[in-house]
């Protein structure tokens, strides 16, 4: 079922406070035949409260280079971002890096902050179709929120990364802190976000997900 996240409170605090998180980063090669994945993320891809060689994108990164794997990431994610914020970095995060591929990590603080079930269903519906007319092939992250917001809320809320995924026909990547998020062990002081130990399960659980779908693409 849902993910029960610890100190709700601490949550809404932290997440909701956008923060000028590194991005737009990568550790690209000179190979042009390399697939790029751009990640379009919020705080849990952008190593909040880590070093970013801490965090599971740089993580996956070197995964990918040390196995040889012909796929660089171009890391946009900032915390505290929104489907909104996304949407208007979006096309220039496309027209600068030129994506192969794109994950699309966001809706998370759209929930925590109570936002229209529509409204994000058509921001995230609009994030797909942009990737799409620049031709990337695009995968949606599934994002879940606290159940303090109600039975209705919260499944109407995860229900909209299926209904866009199926509508536009693109691949959901299932939510990488379902278990995680319940170890205590796992996440920072916040009860929130993940620590250091929890990186490279994430990075795992990506490579897992994504290497086959992206090699298998191009």
């Amino acid at each position: 079922m849902f993910v029960k996240f610890r100190y709700l409170f601490a949550f809404l605090l932290i997440l909701l406070i956008p923060f000028q998180a590194l991005s737009d980063q990568a550790e690209q090669s000179d190979t042009s035949e390399n697939a790029v994945l751009l990640i379009l993320g919020d705080s849990l891809s952008a190593a909040y409260g880590l070093q970013q060689h801490e965090g599971w994108v740089s993580l996956l990164q070197k995964m990918w280079q040390d196995d040889n794997i012909p796929i660089d990431i171009v890391n946009a994610a900032v915390s505290g971002e929104t489907t909104d914020g996304g949407l208007a970095r979006f096309p220039r995060l496309l027209e600068q890096h030129n994506p192969t591929h794109v994950l699309i990590e966001l809706g998370g603080n759209d929930g925590l902050q109570g936002h229209n079930i529509g409204k994000i269903r058509d921001n995230l519906d609009s994030l797909v179709s942009v990737a799409k007319e620049s031709n990337a092939v695009v995968f949606l992250q599934e994002m879940q929120i606290p159940s303090n917001y109600g039975k209705r809320y919260t499944q109407m809320f995860t229900q909209n990364f299926n209904k866009v995924a199926e509508a536009q026909d693109v691949q959901k990547i299932p939510f990488f802190l379902e278990e995680i998020a319940l170890n205590k062990d796992l996440m920072q002081n916040d009860g929130i976000h993940p620590n250091a130990e929890a990186q490279p399960l994430i990075a795992n659980f990506m490579d897992r997900h994504l290497r086959s779908l992206i090699l298998g693409a191009q």
